[in-house]
């Protein structure tokens, strides 16, 4: 039974992600996301709760256009999810202060999620947010660096390969 719950969630999570957020699904939030779910990691400005994910997701249409994530890897155990994942898009709108580039970016992420009821009740996030920075503004990248969300994402392979 605990393996079935498992794979309901991992399924639940990859959709979030290949199909909700790069479509802008906004109504489809309601079907993935508890109402009072709790995003550790929320931007600022941002509502507590599904609404949170809504704006999230508002933020990331009008700043970036040809949005997709590449998911590495999907582990689950009990009621929990951990995905990693690669950001892909092009930065053709405003986003959080920074005028559009029309750069394409990509950066590495960490998604950790609790379900409750089929539904996303906690969320942590790890994105590599200082790569994305220096792919769009002017702070320099430096060669052969590992960063946190590559950190993560190599653990997570070697405790589950």
């Amino acid at each position: 039974m605990l393996q079935l719950i498992s794979q309901d969630t991992k399924a639940t999570a990859r959709r979030t992600l290949e199909e909700i957020y790069p479509h802008g699904d906004i109504a489809a939030l309601d079907e993935v996301a508890h109402p009072n779910l709790v995003d550790h990691n929320s931007p600022p400005g941002a509502p507590p709760g599904r609404d949170g994910l809504a704006w999230s997701l508002r933020e990331l249409q009008t700043g970036f256009s040809e949005r997709r994530w590449e998911i590495h890897q999907v582990i689950a155990e009990g009621d929990t999810v951990a995905l990693s994942c690669t950001f892909h898009g092009r930065h053709t709108g405003p986003f959080m202060g920074q005028a559009p580039t029309s750069q394409s970016v990509t950066f590495r992420q960490v998604h950790i999620l609790r379900y409750q009821d089929t539904k996303a009740i906690e969320h942590w996030a790890v994105p590599d947010d200082l790569d994305l920075a220096r792919q769009l503004g002017p702070i320099p990248r430096l060669p052969s660096q590992p960063v946190l969300a590559d950190a993560l994402a190599q653990l997570l392979s070697d405790l589950h390969p």
